[in-house]
């Protein structure tokens, strides 16, 4: 059509879309072996691989790779410019795979061999300087062209390193109301694991386990009202990765995402409930601050797997997500008036930040923060079975008046 021109960045993103969404039960890829050389490495794939990407990030200096439609296990390998290998599973149909650098140095060539079965990637010592501009340049993609594709394997000299198998995402058990008709809420206890969240003045609670007591009162609660089904991500001290928790929603097929937090402050004075929807843009300051920090609990372990700010993202959200949001402030309101009677909020409760956890494009969602474990009162509540009960209660009639009212059309 004359005058329409499709830009490599669409591209781009909608190949990634249909890769997200046509692979999201499971990945069609295992990462099988790692090949490091002394300027190269490759990573082998027991099917093909479509298309990849890389970035490079700075404290340590590491290379970042992004392999959708792939999984893997555990790796540890080192050899010529990288000092150590790191994974993680970005969501489940993502592995990344994050190199750490003996020196300064960015990814110069990638090419994937003529089955897409290996990606080589070329890397190439810079300096300092030349590393900061690719730390800001952003996420390089690779496999997306038209050009003839090197089946050139790694250097002589390299080491090959197989890898686990990969280990399935699992699914939690869902319990309530007989039938599967009935809608369902999934709860998420924030943290867990060696994630412990925030923690009390003294260090003896911590957020995660707070925000699993209050989660399975919600859990209790909602269930004995027998109108719902309910899942919980987590019932026991375990870490997930971020997008795992939004993820076990969308398999699930969950009508509604509910992420329980307890906030902390510098303030010690600071304190009372909020309630947070997805905006890629933070209402305020203190939204924009409590983004980055939970955000970054994915980069525990030393693996950062977060940074979804890249080009799809944006994209999901406008294709996909604009209806969900709508919904999710709405049910934020109705959740603040459910449960003002008996919880304290503070001025201006429902604020909006770009949080990874809430970013599941077709289930409703919304992180609660219960109270500050930081000031000795809110603690006193947070700890309290009648108070986690208030929480619980007012969750149930949101939740049974949200449904009312979707099921009646209003």
């Amino acid at each position: 059509m004359p005058g329409f021109v499709i830009s490599q960045r669409l591209i781009i993103a909608l190949t990634a879309l249909l890769l997200l969404f046509s692979g999201a039960a499971h990945a069609a890829s295992t990462v099988t072996a790692i090949d490091i050389a002394e300027t190269s490495l490759t990573l082998r794939f027991d099917a093909p691989v479509a298309t990849a990407s890389a970035f490079v990030l700075t404290g340590p200096q590491r290379i970042a790779v992004d392999l959708p439609g792939a999984r893997m296990g555990r790796v540890s390998a080192s050899g010529g410019l990288i000092a150590a290998t790191r994974h993680g599973q970005y969501d489940p149909n993502t592995a990344r795979v994050v190199f750490e650098l003996t020196k300064a140095a960015v990814v110069g060539d990638a090419t994937f061999s003529d089955d897409h079965r290996a990606l080589t990637l070329t890397l190439k010592p810079v300096s300092e300087s030349l590393f900061a501009r690719a730390v800001r340049k952003g996420r390089q993609l690779f496999g997306l062209d038209d050009r003839p594709i090197s089946s050139r394997g790694a250097q002589s000299g390299g080491i090959t390193v197989p890898l686990d198998p990969p280990k399935p995402l699992p699914v939690p058990a869902v319990s309530g109301a007989r039938g599967t008709k009935r809608p369902l809420v999934v709860i998420d206890a924030g943290h867990g694991g060696h994630d412990p969240g925030s923690q009390s003045a003294d260090g003896r609670h911590k957020e995660k386990d707070v925000a699993l007591g209050i989660a399975r009162a919600i859990r209790d609660e909602l269930v004995s009202s027998g109108r719902v089904r309910v899942a919980l991500t987590r019932s026991d001290d375990r870490f997930l990765v971020l997008g795992e928790r939004r993820e076990i929603a969308r398999r699930l097929k969950a009508d509604l995402f509910i992420s329980v937090h307890a906030d902390s402050a510098v303030n010690a004075a600071a304190r009372g409930a909020s309630i947070y929807t997805l905006s890629e843009v933070a209402s305020d300051r203190v939204a924009a601050q409590l983004a980055a920090k939970e955000n970054r609990a994915d980069i525990l372990n030393g693996v950062d797997l977060g940074g979804e700010n890249n080009e799809v993202s944006s994209i999901l959200l406008d294709l996909a997500q604009r209806e969900t949001m709508n919904i999710s402030s709405q049910f934020a309101t109705l959740l603040q008036r459910e449960m003002s009677s008996t919880v304290h909020f503070k001025d201006e409760a429902h604020r909006f930040a770009g949080l990874i956890v809430l970013k599941a494009p077709d289930v409703p969602s919304v992180l609660l923060e219960t109270g500050y474990i930081s000031n000795d009162g809110d603690l006193a509540l947070l700890l309290s079975p009648q108070y986690r009960r208030n929480i619980a209660i007012g969750v149930r009639k949101a939740v049974e008046i949200h449904f009312a009212k979707r099921l009646t059309g209003e």
